[in-house]
């Protein structure tokens, strides 16, 4: 059955190939995307294009995930057109990169704000929603390093998505009376297809950097064209489209937890298998089986 989906940052890379897979699966997607008025304007005219080309029902809409009333403009949007909401997915990141020392407070700060409260934001305009109607997706883009291998210089990134992916366990146990379903797509490194390298923050105690720069000289392109040269030729972040796609229209109930996409096998999978079972026996232990899945 066709879905109404919302999914967050889908101006580029993994949101955008997302919404468009979203949509040539059937479904109705709303790609949210921040400034459509200004400089992703030409995003808007370039989903037009897409929806005539290939017949699809894709519809970018202004959602802005550091603003609550951007938010909930958005989803009730979004519900005033369709009476429902099927599933939502939080995909909006931001990346930097550089020593972690280098970094003001602030800086970090809007790391967080993007990759944490973002979702946050879009939850609380969502999910009363999907908690009146009984049923519902919520799928959260995750990150290989929550759970494995690290290189340095990415340590707010690293942090801030350790602390959403630490958000959708809890989640998932909260919504699962309502009859909310959780999943966790987990991608790895991919160098190429996004704009997380190429757009990335960088600090702004330049001093700092410098300092260490003598020690660690040219660290952050090091490990771009290291994680690139551990993936396989054939490497696409299509994969992690693909992978939201099954996640989506797998059926009720039967939708795996978590899912890794990871070109450099950086770990994680093994990690996280370990940790997913801990939290379902001890969940089990102290009589809260139920909330392991949706009602």
């Amino acid at each position: 059955m066709s879905k109404v989906i919302v999914i967050t940052g889908a101006s580029s890379g993994i949101g955008a190939l997302s919404a468009r897979a979203l949509a040539d699966a059937g479904h109705t997607v709303y790609a949210g995307i921040r400034d459509t008025a200004g400089r992703n304007a030409p995003r808007l005219e370039e989903i037009k294009a897409y929806n005539e080309e290939h017949g699809t029902d894709l519809r970018g809409i202004e959602l802005d995930v550091s603003s609550q009333d951007s938010s909930d403009a958005a989803i009730a949007a979004i519900v005033a057109e369709h009476g429902r909401l099927d599933a939502v997915i939080h995909n909006a990141g931001h990346m930097v990169s550089g020593p972690a020392e280098a970094f003001t407070p602030e800086e970090i700060d809007r790391v967080y704000d993007t990759n944490v409260l973002g979702t946050q934001r879009v939850n609380r305009a969502a999910l009363p929603q999907l908690r009146k109607q009984g049923n519902g997706l919520v799928v959260w883009v995750s990150s290989s390093s929550t759970r494995g291998g690290v290189p340095p210089y990415l340590a707010p990134y690293f942090a801030a998505k350790a602390a959403m992916d630490a958000f959708a366990v809890s989640y998932a146990a909260e919504l699962a009376r309502f009859g909310v379903e959780t999943s966790i797509i987990v991608p790895g490194s991919f160098t190429t297809g996004t704009n997380h390298f190429a757009n990335g923050g960088r600090p702004s105690d330049q001093a700092t950097v410098d300092e260490y720069e003598v020690k660690y000289p040219n660290l952050v392109e090091q490990v771009a064209a290291r994680l690139g040269a551990l993936a396989p030729a054939d490497t696409s972040v299509s994969a992690v489209s693909d992978a939201i796609v099954a996640v989506v229209d797998a059926p009720a109930g039967k939708r795996p937890f978590r899912t890794h996409i990871d070109p450099a096998n950086d770990g994680a999978e093994e990690v996280a298998a370990v940790a997913d079972r801990i939290r379902v026996e001890f969940l089990t232990r102290i009589g809260l089986e139920d909330v392991l899945h949706p009602a």
